[in-house]
This record gives structure tokens, C-alpha cells and sequence, in this order.
């Protein structure tokens, strides 16, 4: 790599990087995954649906985990009401007519699991026949901050129109109470080729509470957030074939242990990012320039499943558009081309100095680590200062623990932190 020149031995630089500071890559930091989430969810044998949920859900309705529930074609919670399904409840979602569950404006949805009993909404094919893409997803239509020119949005993809708005002035806003939910085999193309995200959440406020969601298997996006101010945390995006978090519409927020497992045979024609996060919606326009999506990760990881034989199949981790801003801390960056790519938004390197930070993190890419569209990028490399890196490529299996586990994957570092280096 290009980076080798540029950077110093830890060693070496060791005075300069505060110890109390330090990430401790021995620690097992994902003991937040064991329990709840499923990395074989084609294996699992679920009982068949019992109970078909209507297409309108027009009075505060309580789903009960002793009945499986069919979620077929679009389902609407309108009306101001309330969805509130317990923990340990699953709902099977027909792939033959591909079900949504949309929660319109003013509605809400409450679906609080348990590390024990999560909720669980799969495909409703027999196991071992599951595909990504089966159904659709979930979708929160939200009354917070959009950063357009009106204020508001209109989520694309064919939805019923009155159902479809979202964004306004309430910022406290609580649409969703969404916890220790898993999301399995979403994103159908087939029905309609834009948002069907396994999650999917325009404009929320921040009272929502959103915190252990799991999405396997995504034909689309595994997460997306368009617009809203939210802080959340412990998000898994396994195997998506598009991205697995994706940012826009002037989001606000901290988000806190995301985990996205990628696979290089599993992606998208156009490309797909672990990240990928656009300042404001180009089609909308935008109401102010402090107003862009602004977000602030911690305690992370980002892995491709890569090694020497097909490293060539992957793009980079994250994707930059539209002046958004983003800072990464405390955080791992593995198989990917590169760390980041900025478009043409990005003028400069002061530009990108002012936009992106990456500090206390740890990245093992096959490129130079930054891509750019303006020349020339002197000096580009700046941006991935203090983080520790491996010289060569390493192939998944080499560098971390046990990254293939079926139950929950380890990606702890097999080397201490001292046999990686850091640009100075």
C-alpha cells in the first residue's frame, strides 16, 4: 500500500498516543451481540403464521407472543394509533405478496424484546429456502427535522400516498420504541426498488428509543435514516446486499456499537458501503447548510469477510456525498478497498479536515485508504492520522479471532495492539 511511506511504527510514536486514550483491541467489546441475535437464520425452524394482520391498523392494537402473526402485503398503523407487540413475538412475512409494515405520521410503534425473548420478523418460507429480499421491511415515518427545502419528505417507492409523508417541527418526537428486534430477509426488489430497507426511519425524534436491531440478510439497505435527530446503539447489519447503514436528509446523531458484517460476493452492482452517508437529498434540496446530516460513531466495526482471493470484489467502507459530516472514534475498519470515499462535494483537503475524523481506530484495507475526485489529493492521508493500521492486507481469518462463528462472531485482533502501525 501507498500508506507504508507515510506512517511510523506504534513503537516508535508510542509517546505520542495517550495510553488512557487507547482502544484495548484484546477486549472482547461485543458481549452486547450474544443472546438475542441469529447469524443462521435460514437454519431456524419457525412455526408457521397463525393470525393474518390487516392491511390498516386503525386502533391501538396489541400483538401477543403465544400467536404468530402474517404480515402480507403493505401494512399501514394509522390514525394516530398505537402497534405494541410483545417480546418474544414472531411475525412470518409473506414473500409471495411482499409484506411492509409502515407506520404512518402521528402513529407509533412500540415493539420492546428482551435479550431473552427478542421480537422477530422473518421471511415466511420453510428454513433452508430463505433468501434475501424475501419481503419488504419496516418503515417509521417520523414528525422530526428534515433538512429539505419544505421541511418534509415523501418516501418513494409506490406507497400509498397519504401514508407516505414525513418531517416536521417536532424534534422530541417519540415515533418507535424499537429493542432487541431482529429483521430477517427484507428488501425485496420484485414489489418496489426503493425502500424496501429492513429498516427504514424518516424523520424520528429524540424520544424514540432505537437499540438492538438486528438485520440478516438484506436485499436492500439493512438500516436507513432519512432526516430525524436520534441517538442509538447496538445495530447488527449482517450480509446485505446493498448498504448496511445508510444516512440522509440532514440526520443528527451518536450512534454507538454498529456492527456490519459484509460478505464480497454479496453486494450490489453499484456498490455497497458499510456506510454510506449523503449531507442532503440532492432531488429535495436543503433548508440550511448546518443543517446536513451530521453523525458521530463510537465502539464500531466494519468487516468484509475478505481474503487474498476475493479482496478484489470490495469497495470501501465508507461512502461521503454531499458535504455530510462524520466522525469515527474508538472503532475497526477491515477487507475493504479502502477506508473511505468523498465525491466532488468535497473541494479539498481543508474541506475534508472540516467534514471527516477518524481517530483511536484501527483499519486493514487493500488501497491507499482515502479516495478523492479533486487533484491533486496531496496531503489527503492526513485524515486517517493516530489510527493503527496493518502495513499488508490481511485476510479476515488471519487477523481476527473467530470472525466465521455461527453464534456470535469475534473480532477481537489475534495480535497485541504494538504489532500494528500508526501514521504520525
Amino acid at each position: 500500500m501507498k500508506l507504508r511511506c507515510a506512517f511510523f511504527t506504534f513503537t516508535l510514536l508510542f509517546s505520542f498516543i495517550p495510553i488512557s486514550n487507547a482502544q484495548d483491541f484484546n477486549r472482547n467489546e461485543n458481549k452486547w451481540i450474544k443472546g438475542w441475535t441469529n447469524f443462521t437464520p435460514n437454519a431456524t425452524n419457525y412455526p408457521e403464521a397463525e393470525e393474518k394482520l390487516p392491511n390498516i391498523i386503525a386502533d391501538d392494537t396489541y400483538l401477543t407472543n403465544d400467536v404468530v402473526y402474517l404480515l402480507s402485503g403493505d401494512v399501514y398503523v394509522t390514525n394516530g394509533v398505537t402497534l405494541t407487540i410483545q417480546e418474544g413475538t414472531i411475525i412470518r412475512c409473506d414473500h409471495i405478496n411482499p409484506a411492509s409494515l409502515i407506520v404512518t405520521k402521528g402513529s407509533k410503534l412500540i415493539a420492546a424484546g428482551s435479550d431473552a425473548y427478542p421480537i422477530v420478523f422473518t421471511s415466511n418460507k420453510a428454513s433452508k429456502s430463505r433468501a434475501s429480499g424475501d419481503w419488504g421491511g419496516i418503515i417509521v415515518a417520523g414528525s422530526g427535522k428534515v433538512n429539505s427545502v419544505s421541511g418534509n419528505g415523501v418516501i418513494k417507492g409506490g406507497f400509498n400516498p397519504q401514508f407516505s409523508v414525513y418531517g416536521g417541527d417536532d424534534v422530541d418526537e417519540q415515533t418507535a420504541i424499537i429493542r432487541y428486534v431482529r429483521i430477517e430477509f427484507p428488501g425485496n426488489k420484485s414489489k418496489r426498488a426503493e425502500n424496501s430497507n429492513g429498516l427504514s426511519l424518516f424523520g424520528i425524534g429524540t424520544a424514540s428509543i432505537i437499540d438492538h436491531v438486528m438485520v440478516s440478510y438484506s436485499g436492500q439497505d439493512s438500516f436507513n435514516w432519512s432526516g430525524g435527530n436520534n441517538n442509538m446503539r447496538n445495530m447488527v447489519s449482517f450480509k446485505a446486499e446493498d448498504d448496511d447503514f445508510q444516512i440522509s436528509e440532514g440526520f443528527k446523531g451518536d450512534l454507538d456499537y454498529l456492527m456490519a458484517v459484509r460478505h464480497p460476493y454479496i453486494t450490489s452492482p453499484k456498490g455497497s458501503y458499510a456506510l454510506e452517508i449523503d449531507g442532503y437529498n440532492k432531488d429535495l434540496g436543503y433548508l440550511k447548510p448546518n443543517a446536513i446530516t451530521d453523525v458521530t460513531i463510537t465502539n464500531s466495526i466494519f468487516v468484509n469477510l475478505s481474503d487474498n482471493s476475493n479482496y478484489i470484489h470490495t469497495t470501501s467502507a465508507i461512502s461521503a456525498s454531499n458535504s455530510a459530516l462524520v466522525y469515527l472514534h474508538n472503532s475497526k475498519i477491515s477487507g475493504f478497498l479502502n477506508v473511505v470515499k468523498f465525491d466532488q462535494s468535497y473541494t479539498s483537503l481543508t474541506v475534508i479536515e472540516k467534514a471527516f475524523k477518524m481517530d483511536n481506530s484501527f483499519f486493514n484495507i487493500q488501497g491507499e485508504g482515502v479516495e478523492v475526485d479533486y487533484k491533486p489529493s496531496t496531503g489527503v492521508l492526513d485524515v486517517l492520522k493516530y489510527n493503527r493500521f496493518t502495513q499488508d492486507f490481511v485476510s479476515v481469518d488471519i487477523l481476527f479471532e473467530d470472525p466465521q462463528n455461527k453464534v456470535a462472531p469475534k473480532f477481537q485482533l489475534k495480535k497485541a495492539m504494538n504489532n500494528y502501525m500508526v501514521m504520525q
